[in-house]
């Protein structure tokens, strides 16, 4: 018989919320004293567990990993068998368990304490022999799981991820971890390109950045763009600085009413002052730039106002930012 998944799942939802909303009352003392130790640790934050529980304490290592707080993951039973090794005094260990009572607990809380890292323990068994262990204790217990034979870790696990994504906000607000650094850690990601790459690390520049003399005619602008395999040319004063742009859009401009442009000077029918972007903005911006302006390319100056680069929203698409 089939149960109504409909109202099942409110109920599971409902069970978890409960069970996450609980741990409000137990943040005071001892969750202060647990932020400060692992914000003030000289060497990682080791963060242990096995089952369901070791896959929590992954991604609580991935997290404080990933926002400034060096860890490592290691599991309880692999501890025993020569992973040990990895954790030295200066640590500080957070080992999380539910009954806190396991056999690998057993063997492996005494030579935590022998090592001399401080532990942090995660329990639902204020009792266990993990709390007594335990420099600190967080009470992450639930009054049932969301499993209907309030067996398999539901609202337990999902508490205990609550539990240590707070730890894990607290600390990277402690050590001022900024968008910035966020982007470091994923350079990868489309966030870490956002905040990571500049305009010059994606321009076109050199043969594929066509810069041309005002004096140039329509026709050999044309020329340099087709080689240069771009979609505008930059043009510069004697001094080489910027004074405008000559784009596909300017070609279909003026080719309709012009029968002669092609001998004409580039100067004559550019589009004069354009918009323009520095080398060191981030690409991010420039992206901006071409979004609101409804343009597709942009020339890039360097801080005398020299062309030395063409950004066109194809590079933008490559870079992943579009």
């Amino acid at each position: 018989m089939r149960i109504q998944a409909v109202k099942r799942a409110r109920e599971v939802l409902e069970i978890e919320a409960e069970a996450v909303l609980s741990l409000r009352s137990r943040i005071g003392k001892n969750f202060q004293q647990a932020v400060d130790i692992l914000a003030d640790t000289k060497g990682r934050v080791v963060v242990s567990g096995m089952g369901k529980t070791g896959i929590i304490a992954q991604k609580f290592s991935a997290t404080l990993a990933s926002t400034g707080t060096p860890s490592l993951f290691l599991h309880s039973a692999e501890a025993v068998h020569g992973d040990l090794g990895r954790v030295v005094a200066e640590d500080a260990v957070v080992i999380i368990s539910n009954s806190g009572n396991s056999e690998e607990l057993r063997h492996l809380l005494p030579l935590m304490k022998k090592i001399g890292a401080s532990v942090i323990g995660l329990t639902g068994n204020k009792n266990s022999i993990l709390a007594k262990y335990s420099d600190v204790v967080l009470d992450i217990s639930v009054k049932k799981e969301a499993c209907p034979l309030n067996l398999a870790p539901t609202a337990s696990t999902t508490a205990t991820l609550a539990m240590t994504d707070a730890l894990a906000v607290c600390l990277l607000e402690i050590k001022g971890f900024k968008k910035s650094d966020f982007a470091f850690f994923h350079p990868g990601g489309a966030l870490g390109r956002r905040l990571i790459l500049k305009v010059e690390d994606i321009m076109r520049s050199g043969k594929h950045n066509p810069v041309v003399d005002g004096e140039m005619t329509v026709s050999d602008v044309l020329l340099k763009i087709t080689q240069s395999r771009a979609g505008a040319a930059s043009i510069v004063n004697k001094n080489g600085k910027l004074m405008g742009i000559f784009t596909d859009g300017d070609l279909r401009r003026h080719i309709e009413t012009d029968p002669d442009l092609m001998r004409r000077r580039i100067k004559s029918v550019m589009t004069v002052n354009p918009l323009a972007i520095n080398k060191d903005k981030l690409a991010a911006e420039a992206m901006r730039i071409l979004q609101d302006k409804k343009i597709d390319e942009v020339p890039v100056v360097d801080g005398k106002y020299r062309p030395v680069g063409l950004l066109d929203v194809q590079d933008l698409l490559k870079a992943g930012l579009v």
